[in-house]
């Protein structure tokens, strides 16, 4: 990308004229992954974009994609890309039919794309999309409602338009100016109506470029993007930076149900063999557990040699950049074995090539990041959103720290601001403010939310965070999230919430709570199941439903939590001030279906607050501190 200010359009035209004959895309229809060159990558989407020239899409005009991960997904939204207008991208995991109007509405797009899947969702919102002119499927459907056509129609309708105008698309991608807006992506709303972050086509091909001073993506190199496409991350990190390096992107083969989807995901793994993955803490958590109990399976031998080779990993390895230093050094030889006898057999259940992931979303507990750095499949955690299309630090081979954010992508500033907007020093917590090429335009006709964000050109990210003196970033949680104890003392819930999910078979879900209250006090989520197979261990003549066998529940996840306090195996992890003196047990846990978690798995912690205000208060009554109480024992 020699071309400082470019457009998408550019970038992939840079690609094709450098790597036109190498696989960029990768999809399985049916037994196997077929690639698709640069080169007909390009060619697809221009007939696409020829397809909506003749439809009449002008400049600057809103197209809605809604599908799950799959060629036709990228190659619909480069398509998209050619003619000028901008995408806007939007998430399967969007169930009610009142958010998907509000994002197609909002956006004013004219089109919408949507694969089969996808469908029955927009039929059932037709007649309240009256400036939808057409819905392309991109499935073949057995009958069309009006609107409606396949996209091999719009192809048909592109090659012939390219007949007659052979030059009408590569004219109008000369028109496309670099702060032209590429996409529209929503945030999940979870205060008010969601907003709609306007990223231009600079905004991405400069995100390339800053991610790519982090992290080498050699040509040969390939992903399989596990992520929904309709985030930035997925994007940039994926399939725009592999296309920069002329490497290739594989899409998890799409399932008859969203359970089948993630199923295919490490079959898909092992098929594709990818140098290098996406992930996101819950997909993370969610290949460690895969990973131990592929252990376990192998017999208490190979289980207690595994933990054995893994406690010693995690001294050799320290936070990765002091690893092996001083006495450490002389276990080198040992681990050298493990690596050959244990973990490269983990690897080998990620297809063998598999050199790191980048981490996104969320805080990725230090455990979590140590545990693969020891099996030698690195998470390098990253930091970002969407608002900054989303990159700002990450981790990488050559420099990084286990527990931070990871280095700053270049070129950009960053300062850390008290409330009075003052730049604070090194080891000096406050809010991230960044300024570069990577920061939005704004929010989609929303003024006030902008100015609100964007201050003199500097995007104010509502993240807590501190830089030490080797540039590392470490990112704390957000501002809106923040606790406050009743001596002012602000301080983030996250890292305790997942580390108490993260070390507890017993805990599902946590919320911590405090807005200037005597004490932190925790609504829980317990796992019944674990707690019930652990009372039947302890006491096999109990029934479940007996007071004895509640309180020896409630008496355990006590426990749990105490692990955290002088003398638990936890201890010293998070001051004991900040720790939950008082725990409520919930019924239910929190789900999309009853709006305590958005779509893209976040606890919404104002709704959860509200809807259990009422269990708050009691924890702060006289006996609100004993776990063993009546609320609680009816909730298991």
């Amino acid at each position: 990308m020699e071309n400082k200010r470019s457009t998408i359009i550019d970038l992939l035209n840079s690609s094709v004229e450098k790597y036109a004959k190498n696989p960029f895309l990768w999809e399985k229809l049916t037994t196997e992954f077929t690639p698709t060159t640069y080169l007909e990558t390009r060619t697809q989407a221009q007939e696409i974009a020829a397809g909506l020239l003749s439809l009449g899409v002008k400049n600057g005009e809103k197209i809605a994609l809604l599908s799950e991960g799959r060629n036709a997904w990228i190659i619909s939204e480069l398509g998209i890309l050619y003619t000028g207008a901008a995408n806007v991208p939007l998430s399967i995991k969007l169930e009610e039919s009142n958010d998907l109007v509000f994002r197609i509405v909002h956006s004013e797009s004219k089109i919408v794309f949507v694969s089969g899947g996808q469908l029955k969702k927009i039929r059932t919102i037709a007649a309240l999309l009256p400036d939808v002119w057409h819905v392309v499927v991109l499935d073949d459907q057995p009958a069309y409602d009006d609107r409606e056509m396949p996209l091999s129609q719009l192809v048909k309708l592109g090659k012939e338009f390219l007949l007659k105008n052979p030059d009408a698309v590569t004219e109008r991608s000369k028109t496309i100016d670099p702060d032209d807006l590429a996409t529209i992506s929503y945030t999940s709303g979870t205060t008010a109506d969601p907003k709609g972050v306007m990223l231009t086509h600079r905004n991405y091909t400069a995100n390339v470029e800053q991610a790519l001073s982090l992290m080498s993506i050699p040509p040969e190199f390939r992903t399989l993007i596990i992520l929904p496409l309709d985030h930035c991350f997925a994007h940039v990190a994926g399939f725009y930076s592999f296309m920069a390096s002329g490497a290739s992107v594989a899409t998890v083969q799409t399932g008859k149900t969203g359970m089948e989807t993630l199923k295919n995901i490490p079959v898909n793994i092992k098929e594709i063999k990818p140098d290098l993955l996406l992930s996101v803490p819950a997909l993370a958590k969610n290949f460690r557990k895969n990973i131990i109990s592929g252990i376990h399976a192998k017999g208490p031998v190979i289980t207690r040699l595994f933990n054995f080779a893994m406690d010693m990993a995690y001294e050799y390895n320290k936070e990765g950049h002091n690893k092996g230093e001083g006495l450490q050094a002389l276990k080198k030889p040992l681990m050298m074995l493990f690596d050959k006898i244990l973990f490269a057999k983990v690897r080998e259940g990620f297809g063998g090539k598999l050199q790191y992931f980048i981490g996104g979303g969320a805080l990725l507990d230090i455990d979590l990041q140590r545990f693969f750095y020891a099996v030698g499949m690195p998470m390098f955690q990253g930091y970002g959103l969407s608002e900054a299309t989303p990159i700002i630090s990450s981790n990488g081979q050559k420099r990084h720290k286990l527990g931070s954010s990871g280095y700053l992508v270049q070129p950009m500033e960053l300062k850390i601001r008290d409330d009075a907007g003052n730049e604070l020093p090194n080891y000096q917590k406050g809010e991230i403010t960044i300024r570069g090429e990577n920061v939005m335009k704004g929010y989609y006709r929303n003024e006030k939310s902008t100015d609100e964000t964007i201050k003199n050109g500097w995007l104010h990210t509502g993240d807590m965070g501190y830089m030490d003196d080797d540039g590392f970033l470490y990112v704390l949680g957000r501002f809106k999230s923040l606790l406050i104890a009743s001596d002012g003392e602000k301080y983030s819930p996250e890292g305790i919430e997942e580390a108490l999910v993260e070390n507890s078979y017993f805990i599902d879900q946590v919320v911590l709570h405090n807005n200037q209250n005597p004490y932190t006090t925790a609504l829980v989520v317990p796992n019944n199941e674990a707690l019930k197979r652990y009372v039947h261990r302890k006491q096999p003549e109990l029934s479940w439903d007996s007071p004895e066998a509640k309180s020896l529940a409630l008496t355990k996840l006590q426990r749990e939590i105490n692990e955290y306090r002088k003398g638990g195996k936890h201890q010293g992890m998070f001051p004991e001030r900040w720790l939950p003196a008082a725990v409520a047990v919930l019924p239910e846990p929190f789900t999309e279906q009853n709006g305590l978690v958005n779509s893209t798995m976040k606890v919404i912690r104002g709704k959860v607050e509200e809807r259990y205000a009422d269990r708050i208060t009691a924890l702060y009554e006289p006996n609100g501190k004993e776990i063993d109480n009546q609320a609680n024992r009816e909730a298991l």
